[in-house]
């Protein structure tokens, strides 16, 4: 490959062999085909390198190296990026096949957008679809709206310009020689961490298009599954953000609390923790009241889902919960 594609697709892999095939098969599907696909392997333990490996598409390259967490494969692919827009595709999701070709059509027709969205449908562990997606807020998006609700919503989902990523690119502190654009000392929240300091810290411009173009895979295992975990690093997020924007955090800081407690009681839902769930939505509330007015419909759907996973005998919760609670739990 001697020509640069227009984009760079970043696929982080690591003991993936169940889905790495559906989401390399999803990218070769893909309507636009001037791309190359940068699968980074962190260390797999499992078969998912071979099942790279036979595919035969000259526009794959697979990049080995040492374990360094979602963040530090995300940034190993950018690093060896060459095109223009640099899309993210997380190994156990999936892109419908106009993906690419709209995103390249939405940053080309606006040069002023800096990283370009859409929403997603959800998928099981199966890759059956569930009955929710999430439908995020496209337009006049805002740094608030980043902190507080996340339009861009899941790692697969992004398609960024290289130059904005260049704005918020740093040296990794322990490895001078590498060029980070995700802060890999998170090992959860590193997503939003970047957004914010696209928006806050560099002015960057988010702005979603229609249509359900990611497949989000939602499965009981991985990180998310640790719900203490997350929102420990999520506040860390905040609390660095906070360092360079003080103002900003001070400002927003209570609904975006409020905001994320409620989507991981959703999450605990999601893994069957009513109780926890119920304790989640009462902070949630605690914390801003103020959000069961601006959004009640999924104030209220989460505390009713709390108390379903809470009270329900186990086999009828979980017969809802198999066809519809999965999906909409992310949004």
């Amino acid at each position: 490959m001697t020509q640069r594609p227009a984009m760079s697709v970043v696929m982080p892999m690591y003991n993936v062999e169940r889905y790495i095939g559906e989401a390399i098969q999803s990218v070769l599907d893909q309507d636009f085909e001037d791309f190359e696909l940068i699968i980074v392997d962190d260390a797999s333990l499992d078969g998912s390198n071979g099942i790279c490996h036979s595919f035969k598409d000259p526009r794959i390259r697979v990049i080995a190296q040492r374990n360094r967490g979602l963040a530090g494969a995300r940034n190993t692919g950018v690093a060896a990026a060459r095109g223009r827009f640099i899309a993210l595709l997380d190994s156990d999701d999936r892109w419908v096949p106009s993906k690419l070709g709209l995103h390249f059509i939405h940053l080309t027709a606006n040069p002023d957008v800096d990283v370009s969205y859409s929403g997603s449908r959800f998928i099981n562990e199966a890759g059956l679809p569930l009955a929710l997606a999430m439908r995020p807020k496209l337009e006049d998006v805002t740094a608030k709206d980043i902190v507080t609700r996340n339009p861009v919503g899941n790692g697969s989902a992004p398609v960024i310009r290289k130059s904005a990523l260049d704005r918020v690119a740093f040296r990794h502190p322990a490895e001078p020689e590498r060029t980070c654009w995700f802060d890999e000392s998170f090992r959860q929240s590193e997503d939003i961490e970047m957004w914010l300091r696209m928006a806050v810290g560099a002015g960057c411009r988010f702005e979603g298009i229609s249509g359900l173009l990611t497949e989000y895979r939602v499965a009981s295992g991985g990180l998310s599954a640790n719900i203490a975990r997350q929102y420990e690093s999520w506040c860390r997020m905040i609390d660095k953000t906070a360092g360079y924007a003080p103002g900003f955090i001070r400002k927003h800081r209570a609904a975006a609390e409020a905001y994320q407690l409620r989507y991981l009681a959703r999450r605990s839902v999601q893994l069957g923790d009513g109780a926890f769930a119920l304790a989640l939505v009462r902070q949630s509330l605690a914390r801003n009241a103020r959000i069961l007015f601006q959004e009640p419909g999924k104030t209220l759907s989460t505390a009713l889902a709390a108390a379903a996973a809470r009270w329900l005998p186990s086999r009828a919760f979980d017969a809802v919960a198999q066809w519809r609670l999965g999906a909409g739990l992310k949004t």
